[in-house]
């Protein structure tokens, strides 16, 4: 099976090998994934996307032989593209950073109230939230459009060109602010208020569902058999979760990339003033399951400091970037990770020194000090979700899960156990490609549960355990990263 997995960043062609018990899994194709800039709007660049996935298939070819029995795509939330009838594609889709996306939310939001989206949705009101894209599409050049056309979320889009037929996948769908979180529906009510035309939607397939077979002409150009096209769960984050090594229900999980996704799985939406205030979301995930989450914006920060020095002439590999913070002695200056000042690229190091100054901090001047602030500010991020979803849930929560291709961040794991008093459990790296293969695997029938599948995953994948220490004084330091977080938000 092959999973491509299109990450904010990066994406990957993952081959998977499923024996009957355990799963196998080698990367056969690594691509960048960059925006592109074009007359001060920001896309990605889908026709090469295309290309890269195409590039995955045929290097399966070079390196195996017959077909694979099927194929997936996750992908990240919220952005999309327009399809018409002949199969079109009607320009590149935005990307989610795409600075029109404000204005929008803000103009919208004089039409309704985030209590209201949130009541509806369950999704926490964010500029990038698709629905606000869709507003900004509205009010520039209005959404009239030939009634054949389709609106196709990422992953969507990509199963449209694989197999030909037009759908949206739950998971994905619940990242768009425009699903009914309680009948699991679009919200065709919230559509008409905001004139957004229904008719753009298709119907919503489940995660695992087999979507039909490679097309007939993408087969030929690449010389190869057909094999199934699946709707995974296709939200990066959900296939993530679905590979979460745990069979007990007492956790939280961290899916540690570009983003560090926090939070946990339950089986309804918890849609209360306590959790949309500290900034929650409750997106769709296998079997129906709900994932209580926040968004943080997580080692974007590191990447933009690499990619910032790159810039200045000095690159620096992310392993030389751990061994340098190690050798900070640390908990000297925060800054809050989710701060919406650190969303857009460009400088970050000048915007992490400008955070640490307004509050009156020790300013970190050398890349060393700057890569431990960063690290260091995580952990106290992911210590402060930690309590508020146990604030949310009324009960505490024993073992965090880390997975990702975050959790090669030795330093990063230790760290969120010191902060958080719990162990972690540190696996798999590639958790989003084994998700969304272990999806397929459901799909094909060999196994019948999550909880099959987890099991799978932890025979296939051992985890590693990080335990907690240093807790007095994490707890102290933690007492001022709130004070700082404070100031900023008084400042603001």
């Amino acid at each position: 099976m092959l999973a491509v997995d299109f990450g904010a960043s990066s994406g990957r062609t993952i081959l998977g090998r499923w024996d009957g018990s355990k799963l196998s899994v080698e990367e056969i194709h690594r691509f960048a994934n960059d925006p592109v800039a074009l007359n001060g709007r920001l896309y990605w660049d889908f026709l090469r996307l295309f290309h890269e996935l195409k590039k995955g298939i045929h290097a399966f070819k070079q390196q195996a032989s017959g077909s694979p029995a099927s194929i997936a795509v996750d992908t990240w939330g919220v952005d999309y593209g327009f399809v018409d009838g002949k199969g079109r594609l009607l320009g590149n889709p935005y990307h989610y950073r795409e600075a029109r996306n404000a204005q929008a939310m803000e103009a919208m939001l004089q039409q309704t109230t985030q209590q209201e989206l949130y009541s509806r949705s369950g999704i926490q009101p964010l500029s990038f939230n698709t629905i606000f894209q869709l507003y900004a599409e509205r009010s520039e050049q209005g959404l009239t459009l030939p009634e054949d056309v389709r609106l196709l979320l990422m992953p969507d889009l990509f199963r449209f060109y694989l197999s030909g037929i037009r759908s949206t996948e739950y998971t994905i769908a619940s990242t768009t602010g425009l699903l009914d979180s309680a009948a699991r529906d679009w919200d065709k009510g919230l559509l008409h208020k905001l004139g957004i035309p229904a008719g753009l939607f298709t119907d919503i397939v489940m995660p695992g569902t087999i979507e039909g077979n490679l097309r007939k002409d993408i087969a030929e150009e690449l010389q190869i058999g057909g094999m199934s096209v699946i709707a995974t769960a296709s939200h990066d984050t959900a296939s993530a979760v679905v590979s979460i090594p745990s069979l007990e229900k007492d956790y939280a999980f961290i899916s540690c990339g570009t983003w560090s996704l926090m939070g946990v799985e339950i089986d309804q939406p918890i849609l209360t003033e306590e959790s949309l205030r500290y900034g929650f979301t409750n997106e769709g995930g296998a079997e129906h399951k709900i994932r209580m989450l926040k968004n943080i914006m997580g080692l974007w920060l590191l990447q933009e400091c690499k990619r910032q020095w790159e810039l200045e002439g000095e690159s620096l590999s992310y392993a030389q970037m751990q061994e340098m913070a190690k050798a900070e002695p640390g908990l000297q200056s925060y800054v809050d990770a989710q701060d919406p000042v650190f969303l857009a690229p460009g400088n970050m190091p000048e915007r992490i020194r400008r955070y640490c100054a307004q509050t009156g901090q020790s300013v970190p001047q050398t890349k060393a000090e700057l890569i431990r602030c960063v690290v260091d500010s995580l952990a106290m991020k992911f210590k402060q979700t930690l309590d508020e979803i146990e604030e949310l849930l009324g009960t505490k929560l024993q073992t965090i899960h880390m997975v990702g291709g975050g959790i090669q961040n030795q330093l990063l794991c230790q760290l969120t156990a010191n902060a958080t008093g719990r162990p972690v459990i540190a696996g798999p790296v590639e958790a989003t490609a084994i998700g969304n293969i272990m999806m397929q695997v459901k799909a094909h029938g060999e196994v019948q549960s999550l909880d099959q599948i987890r099991q799978a995953v932890r025979d296939s994948f051992p985890p590693d355990r990080y335990e907690s220490k240093d807790g007095a004084e994490w707890q102290e330091a933690y007492q001022t990263y709130l004070q700082v977080i404070a100031k900023r938000i008084v400042r603001s």
